[in-house]
């Protein structure tokens, strides 16, 4: 019989403890200075300038949030995020010599790993949540048309579908990076590769474009941008298949990175 209480409690403490070391440690700055500073810009932008009549500008303001999303979000602050977040939950570890205190306590190599990727999930998705909902509100609330934009037009319609990307991309790059920090004792040169497959999808073939996480993030976000002219055409992915799709790519991550920490031997010497 498969012992699910005990596993899920002892998800529960990995989770509140690495919850814990997260927002007292001094790593994240990059992240939060990717998190801080478009919100503090655009901040800045509406103190600076008054509230202006955009009504003929709200399509382009539209434009205006998915390229800042698609290109800035997702491709840069998101991703490098989840590199410097997830790569190094284990990898930290060995370099602190702290990786042992996990490994001696009475709990499976498995339970460990998911416990570690679910607080990573819940920080990122915490952080992005927040500046997601922050960047929006502030591009579009300046606007004299902001009212009737959030109250019966599309405005929070695209926020939900914003802050379910945001969700998704730090569920499927967490994933990678999780494997990534458990293969790889330096993780940069992985991750640029990654960063390149992710940046330059578009030309791939339709069938190596769906072995991406920009793929179905791309297919889920509300205002589509327009194509490259080097772009390779490939039928939009449905939500219905964009969603579930990258699930079980995340699943499948999942499952080599944890492949990969039952035969890990911790030797700190080496490191």
């Amino acid at each position: 019989m498969i012992p699910w209480k005990l596993w899920s409690s002892q998800i529960d403490a990995v989770v509140r403890y690495d919850l814990k070391r997260y927002w007292h440690g001094r790593r994240w700055f990059g992240v939060y200075l990717l998190v801080l500073a478009p919100v503090a810009l655009l901040a800045l932008r509406w103190i600076m300038a008054p509230a202006r009549n955009l009504n003929a500008n709200m399509d382009s303001l539209k434009f205006i949030y998915a390229g800042f999303f698609q290109t800035f979000m997702l491709r840069l602050a998101i991703f490098f995020s989840c590199m410097t977040i997830f790569s190094q939950m284990f990898r930290g570890e060995i370099l602190e010599k702290t990786l042992h205190y996990y490994l001696l306590a009475p709990l499976r190599r498995e339970v460990l790993a998911v416990g570690k990727y679910v607080a990573g999930v819940v920080a990122t998705v915490a952080l992005f949540l927040f500046c997601v909902t922050a960047t929006y509100l502030l591009l579009f609330l300046p606007s004299n048309a902001s009212t009737a934009f959030f109250a019966s037009g599309p405005g929070i319609p695209h926020l939900a579908r914003y802050l379910t990307v945001a969700i998704l991309a730090s569920v499927g790059y967490g994933a990678v990076f999780l494997a990534v920090g458990l293969y790889f004792k330096n993780p940069i040169v992985p991750a640029l590769a990654i960063a390149l497959w992710e940046s330059f999808n578009f030309i791939l073939p339709s069938a190596l474009q769906k072995i991406s996480v920009i793929h179905y993030l791309n297919a889920l976000c509300p205002v589509p941008l327009p194509r490259s002219p080097f772009a390779v055409l490939t039928e939009p992915t449905s939500p219905f298949i964009s969603i579930p799709g990258l699930l079980v790519f995340t699943v499948v991550i999942l499952a080599i990175a944890v492949h990969r920490i039952r035969r890990t031997e911790i030797t700190y010497s080496a490191d």
